[in-house]
C-alpha cells in the first residue's frame, strides 16, 4: 500500500505539465501538457510521450494553457477512455486550445509537404494529433465547480479551488484515505478492497450495517478520520492577488500534508499590478506621437483578454486617445467570446466596473476582432498608430511572425512582452537584446523599440508565492515539492523559502519518485 507522486514533464523546465499521483499502483495524472520552445525541440519531446494510458484511472486538468493540456488528444487517441475532470470554464477554453492545435498541425503539414515536393524530399511529418482525437478528448471532460467535493475513485476525494491564474483555473486537491497505520493497532487499512462495508464507508463516511453503534474494529476506527487522510494539493499554476478580471487565488481550504508548487518565476519579482496601466499608458502615448505601431506578442487566453481589459480602462478614462486596436488571433477571438460566457470567475471589481454598466469589457468602438487571413495582411499595410495583439506569445508560430517580419526592422515601432518566455524561442532573443534575429527562415535587424511590462505575468513570483503559502493553513504540511521552473529558479525558490519558515522543500527530478505518507 503506497501513495508515491513522480512527473513526465515540467521537471526543472517549465512547460508540458505532466504529473502522476500513484495509489496502489492506479495513476492519477495531473494535466497532460504539451511541451513549447523551440519548435524541433518541442516536437520530439511532444512526439516521445508514450506513457500507457490503461495505466491511467483519471485525469485531472487545472486549467486550459496549452502546456498544461495540449497532449490530452494524444492520450485519448491512443486509449484513453476514462474521466477529464475540470472546472466548466477550463472545459470550454480547453476545447479551443486543442482544436486550434489540431488545425494549426494541419496547416504547417500541407505546407511542409509542399515545401518538400518542390525540393524533391521526402516529407514523413504528421501531425501528433486531429481534430476527431481533440472532440473524443472534449467529449471525456466532466466538470465540477469550484468548492465542490466529488469521489473520483472510493478512497479518492477531488476539490478544486480558484487558482486565480487564467479563467477557470483551478488549485487540485486530494483527499486519500485508507493509506495511513491506525496508532491503535499499527495496521495499514489501505488499497479500495473488496468489502461492502469499507466501500460505502470510504464513499459515505457512514456504516450501513444494521447494528451501527456496535463497537468498531480497531482498524476501521479511524477510517475517514483527519488523521487517517493524505492532502495532496497541487497549485498547477499559482496565480497572483489583485489581476484584473478573475479572482484572487484561494486560501480557505483544509491543511494539505503536500503541495506540489509551480516555480516559473523562482528568481524574479514582478511589478506591482498597479504598474501595468502606468506603463501601458506611457508606452501607449509614444507611439501616437511616433504614429507607430504597438506588436504585442499575446497567448491567446488570459493574457490577451487582459491586455484588451486594460486598455478599455484607459480609454474610458480618457488617458490614451482612442486609436485602433487588432485582436489578430482567431483563437483569442474564440476566447474572448468564452470569457463574456462565465461571468462567474470575474472579480467584483470587474463585475462592479463592467457588468453593472452593461459594458463588454472586451470591447469598444476602436477594437476589431480579425479572422481571415487576407485581413491579418492587411494590418501591414495600414499607418500607425496602431496596436495588433496576435499569438503564439513566444513567438515561435502563428500570425505573429508575419507582424514581427513586417515591422521589427522600423524604429518608430515598439515591440512590446508582455509574458513568459522560454528559452531558445524567438520572443526570447528579442527580450534579451540580440540585434538580429531570424524570423520565417530570413535574417532582420531589430531596430524596433523592445519594451516588457512583467507586471502583466499571470504567475505568481517568489515573494507572492510566499505570501500565499504564510496565508494558507499549513499546520499538516510535510513537504513541498517545487515543479514547472527552470533549474536556476528552483534552487532560488528552494532557497528563499528555506530562509522563510518551509524547511522541507524538494525539486522534483524527472525519472524520480516521492513516497507521499
Amino acid at each position: 500500500m503506497a501513495v508515491i507522486s513522480y512527473s513526465l514533464g515540467a521537471a526543472q523546465e517549465v512547460t508540458g505539465s505532466k504529473h502522476i499521483l500513484e495509489i496502489d499502483g492506479r495513476s492519477f495524472m495531473i494535466d497532460c501538457g504539451a511541451f513549447q520552445g523551440k519548435r524541433s525541440i518541442s516536437d520530439e519531446k511532444n512526439r516521445n510521450f508514450d506513457f500507457a494510458p490503461d495505466k491511467i484511472e483519471s485525469v485531472i486538468l487545472t486549467h486550459a494553457h496549452y502546456d498544461h493540456c495540449g497532449l490530452l488528444p494524444v492520450l485519448t487517441k491512443n486509449g484513453y477512455g476514462g474521466n477529464i475532470y475540470a472546472t466548466p470554464a477550463t472545459r470550454d477554453l480547453a476545447n479551443i486550445v486543442m482544436m486550434d492545435s489540431a488545425r494549426i498541425q494541419a496547416r504547417d503539414a500541407e505546407f511542409l509537404a509542399k515545401q518538400a515536393a518542390k525540393k524533391g524530399e521526402k516529407f514523413t511529418w504528421k501531425p501528433l494529433f486531429s481534430e476527431k482525437d481533440c472532440v473524443k478528448a472534449a467529449d471525456q471532460i466532466i466538470t465540477l465547480s469550484y468548492n465542490r467535493k466529488m469521489f473520483i475513485a472510493p478512497d479518492v476525494q477531488l476539490e478544486f479551488f480558484d487558482a486565480g491564474h487564467i479563467l477557470g483555473s483551478s488549485l487540485a486537491y486530494f483527499t486519500i484515505t485508507g493509506q495511513r497505520k491506525n496508532p491503535l493497532s499499527g495496521k495499514v487499512s489501505g488499497g479500495m478492497g473488496t468489502s461492502k462495508r469499507r466501500l460505502w464507508h470510504r464513499i459515505f463516511g457512514i456504516s450501513p450495517d444494521k447494528n451501527a453503534n456496535a463497537p468498531a474494529q480497531e482498524e476501521e476506527a479511524l477510517k475517514g478520520a483527519p488523521s487517517d487522510e493524505i492532502r495532496v494539493l497541487y497549485t498547477g499554476d499559482l496565480g497572483r492577488k489583485c489581476k484584473p478580471i478573475i479572482r484572487d487565488p484561494a486560501v480557505e481550504f483544509a491543511a494539505p500534508d503536500y503541495i506540489f508548487m509551480e516555480s516559473t518565476y523562482g528568481n524574479r519579482l514582478h511589478e506591482p499590478t498597479s504598474a501595468a496601466m502606468e506603463d501601458l499608458e506611457k508606452i501607449v502615448r509614444r507611439a501616437v506621437d511616433q504614429k507607430g505601431k504597438i506588436i504585442i506578442p499575446s497567448f491567446a487566453i488570459e493574457r490577451a483578454q487582459e491586455i484588451l481589459y486594460y486598455l478599455h480602462l484607459l480609454v474610458d478614462q480618457k488617458k490614451i486617445p482612442q486609436i485602433p486596436v487588432y485582436m489578430d488571433s482567431p483563437m483569442a477571438v474564440n476566447a474572448t467570446g468564452i470569457f463574456q460566457l462565465h461571468q462567474e470567475c470575474y472579480d467584483a471589481k470587474t463585475k462592479e466596473a463592467f457588468l453593472e454598466h452593461h459594458k463588454n469589457p472586451f470591447g469598444w468602438n476602436s477594437m476589431q476582432f480579425i479572422q481571415s487571413v487576407e485581413e491579418s495582411k492587411e494590418l501591414n499595410k495600414k499607418q500607425g498608430p496602431m496596436i495588433i495583439i496576435s499569438a503564439d506569445g513566444m513567438c515561435e508560430a502563428g500570425r505573429i511572425l508575419y507582424h514581427l517580419a513586417n515591422n521589427i526592422n522600423n524604429p518608430k515601432n515598439i515591440i512590446l512582452l508582455v509574458g513568459y518566455m522560454s528559452e531558445n524561442t524567438l520572443g526570447r532573443r528579442i527580450r534579451d537584446g540580440e540585434k538580429e534575429v531570424k524570423i520565417l527562415g530570413d535574417w532582420y535587424n531589430v531596430k524596433a523599440q523592445v519594451e516588457t511590462i512583467n507586471a502583466f505575468s499571470a504567475h505568481a513570483d517568489y515573494q507572492e508565492s510566499l505570501d500565499w503559502l504564510n496565508e494558507i493553513d499549513t499546520s499538516r504540511l510535510k513537504k513541498i515539492f517545487l515543479v514547472h521552473g527552470e533549474h536556476d529558479a528552483q534552487l532560488f525558490m528552494k532557497d528563499f523559502l528555506n530562509k522563510n519558515g518551509y524547511p522541507n522543500v524538494e525539486i522534483v527530478k524527472y525519472g524520480e519518485s516521492y513516497e507521499l505518507d
